[in-house]
């Protein structure tokens, strides 16, 4: 899979794609990112990429032109399956809409900031847009790593055990049931005998249950 993001930030995603899960799946080559500075793509002096607002109102706008020329340079080199915009009023991110994404194999995001970018390129350009949660942030780029994130551990391969992925939490609208690891016992607090039987099927069972009280107290919306 390949994943180009463009952004007017792109110090702010080196660190969250250069550790751990990432940058395993970047080091098999089982994942692509490429981050496009947005003002290398002005005109204008100073490589300005934000104007004020028709209407007038309080905080710029991302202008069209630099978006537009870094959108068509790209696309004159892959096709994009999507073109995401990650914005807080886009559809907001969950388990199943990665892993749709984790199936494509070219997607092209676009970090929003300020207050967002000219419409009309939401109107020509943009085929999804996603948001990370009900709040707002300092702009896009963290909810890009976000996304890649949760796109790129799901790729074949990059997890050592492809079966962990799963049973994370919401991939059966369940959330994960509790886990346990040695010791067996830590002041008294003891692991459930259960988990210690050796028997699959009332292991399996037990965590289920678990998972479905989970779900029941913190997020009966699952359900």
């Amino acid at each position: 899979m390949r994943i180009d993001i463009i952004t007017v930030l792109p110090e702010l995603l080196e660190s969250p794609l250069s550790h751990s899960i990432m940058k395993r799946a970047q080091a098999k080559g089982m994942l692509e990112v490429h981050v496009h500075p947005l003002r290398a793509y002005s005109s204008l002096k100073h490589n300005q990429v934000d104007d004020y607002q028709f209407g007038g109102g309080a905080g710029m706008v991302m202008m069209l032109e630099p978006i537009v020329n870094a959108i068509e340079s790209l696309q004159a080199k892959v096709k994009y399956d999507e073109i995401i915009y990650l914005t807080p009023d886009g559809e907001t991110l969950n388990q199943r809409m990665a892993n749709q994404l984790s199936l494509k194999g070219n997607l092209l995001m676009l970090c929003g900031h300020y207050k967002g970018i000219d419409q009309r390129i939401r109107d020509h350009f943009i085929t999804k847009e996603i948001s990370i949660g009900d709040y707002v942030l300092s702009g896009g780029e963290l909810g890009a790593a976000v996304l890649v994130d949760a796109i790129g551990r799901l790729l074949p391969g990059v997890l050592n055990d492809e079966t962990s992925a799963l049973f994370d939490s919401f991939q059966d609208n369940l959330l994960a049931p509790p886990v346990y690891t040695r010791p067996v016992e830590f002041r008294g607090w003891k692991v459930p005998d259960v988990l210690l039987s050796g028997d699959h099927k009332k292991i399996e069972e037990w965590r289920h249950q678990q998972a479905v009280e989970r779900t029941q107290a913190r997020r009966p919306d699952l359900l």
